[in-house]
């Protein structure tokens, strides 16, 4: 690889970890140089086998390696072959560093693959001191080395849509006094079974977005069903009977499980995500709802479970059994949540054990679900904190007709390497959402499972 000319250049060098979160990473550095160490290469190839996301990322990320350099011939592969971006025409290059040159004496000892990149970086810079090299990983133990030899080091942030968790939309607005005295001109309509409003919006509201909820201190509950302009379109939803709702016999503890409920019972919202502490009822909520709409209204055929668990996709292939047998000790959440409600009835086993028989419930493992399609389902995404934006993209567009998708997570409980709450797919899913016109987000408050898990949530 050779500078061209004596204008600076920046060239991003791809770790494995980047291009598993994001197999399409190389397509997201604009009109910069990217490089593929042929360590990275070699990583790719021994992971690349077996029926694991991990793998199959590292498939599709070797695909489109390939297709990108094409016929090219070595010594171009080496100095940077153009990446084709459809309509847009070539755009920055792609290269592969190889592995040639004597290590530095300076650099890390070249016993393990981090320090092999390092040490070649290393080099590297040093070949073309007036460009800037970065290396680009998710890994912070090696971008820290990277670093303490001399080499610029990023995360990958194409994909992390917030700089701080805090920011992320709680899909409703607390306003304190009265909603109406902030707006500047109210029209309300008296549609079936329904009041809309018209609103002009003033400055001294939140921003919002559509399908966010509208909650003030003086037991107004609106809905954000339009936004044009200045304009809002709210439909106005009555306290007292998002209190008294119900479904499979389980009613709302508060408002924001309330709101929970009745995005999860409305046949117009596709997708709900849920997040919250641990014990805020992510999971009871939404199986609950599950059941009433598959045993009761009939609205869809079957419901999906499914979740992200570290091992999971190694260790199912070891347990004896169907899928739904291997799966079921994986969704322990979901029998225990129906345990719950039928703890009042007069045999709670039995109870479940009727459920399990007659409810169309299908134990998932994420990796069997890549390449199908699934029909007026009810797919229920447990953990999914711990999915990658790639990950959850493959999820989302397994959804057919007359499906609906249920996503449940705790960003402060991220079990996957190289995630973080900013990082991870349930963010990047909430964020590129808030404008869907048939998608809910909701994130739960307190912890309603017992005094004692609410105080160990606040105190541990």
């Amino acid at each position: 690889m050779e500078a061209c000319g004596p204008t600076e250049h920046t060239f991003y060098v791809l770790d494995t970890n980047v291009l598993i979160h994001d197999p399409n990473a190389l397509l997201n550095f604009e009109e910069h140089h990217v490089i593929i160490p042929m360590t990275v290469l070699e990583e790719l190839d021994k992971l690349k086998s077996g029926k694991s996301s991990t793998a199959a990322d590292c498939r599709q990320a070797i695909r489109l390696i390939d297709k990108t350099l094409g016929d090219a011939p070595p010594d171009q592969v080496e100095q940077g072959v153009a990446i084709e971006r459809g309509k847009l025409g070539p755009n920055g290059t792609l290269a592969i560093l190889m592995d040639k040159a004597p290590i530095p004496a300076h650099c890390l000892p070249n016993d393990l693959n981090d320090n092999k990149i390092i040490n070649q970086l290393c080099q590297l810079q040093s070949q073309h001191p007036d460009d800037r090299i970065v290396l680009v990983s998710k890994d912070i133990n090696m971008r820290l080395k990277a670093r303490a030899c001399g080499i610029d080091a990023e995360d990958y942030h194409t994909d992390q849509l917030l700089d701080d968790i805090a920011l992320l939309a709680r899909g409703y607005h607390e306003i304190e006094g009265s909603f109406w005295e902030r707006v500047a001109k109210v029209e309300t309509r008296q549609l079936t079974g329904q009041t809309v409003h018209q609103v002009q919006l003033t400055d001294n509201l939140p921003a919002l977005h559509i399908n966010d909820f509208i909650i003030d201190d003086q037991g107004f509950i609106g809905w954000v069903k339009g936004i044009d302009g200045s304009n809002l379109t709210i439909r106005d939803l009555h306290q007292e009977p998002m209190l008294h709702q119900e479904c499979w016999g389980l009613r709302p503890r508060d408002i924001f499980q309330a709101l929970a409920m009745y995005a999860l019972m409305d046949p117009d919202i596709h997708l709900v995500n849920l997040t919250g502490a641990a014990g805020s009822g992510k999971t009871i909520l939404a199986l609950a709802a599950a059941i009433e709409q598959t045993m009761v209204t009939k609205t869809y055929r079957r419901i999906i479970a499914t979740r992200s668990t570290q091992g999971l996709d190694e260790d199912i292939g070891f347990l004896p059994g169907t899928e739904k047998e291997k799966m079921e000790p994986w969704l322990g959440a979901i029998t225990d949540n129906l345990e719950a409600l039928h703890m009042d009835d007069e045999s709670t086993h039995g109870s479940v054990e009727y459920i399990l028989d007659r409810v169309p419930l299908q134990f998932k493992s994420l990796n069997y679900i890549r390449g199908r399609s699934f029909q007026q389902s009810f797919i229920l995404i447990d953990e999914s904190q711990n999915l990658t934006p790639h990950q959850i993209k493959t999820i989302i567009t397994r959804a057919g007709n007359g499906s609906k998708v249920i996503c449940l997570g705790n960003l402060a409980q991220i079990d996957t390497p190289y995630l973080n709450a900013t990082s991870s797919g349930l963010t990047y899913l909430t964020e590129c959402f808030k404008d869907f016109p048939h998608g809910v987000h909701i994130h739960l408050q307190g912890v309603p499972r017992s005094a004692l898990a609410e105080y160990a949530e606040t105190h541990l």
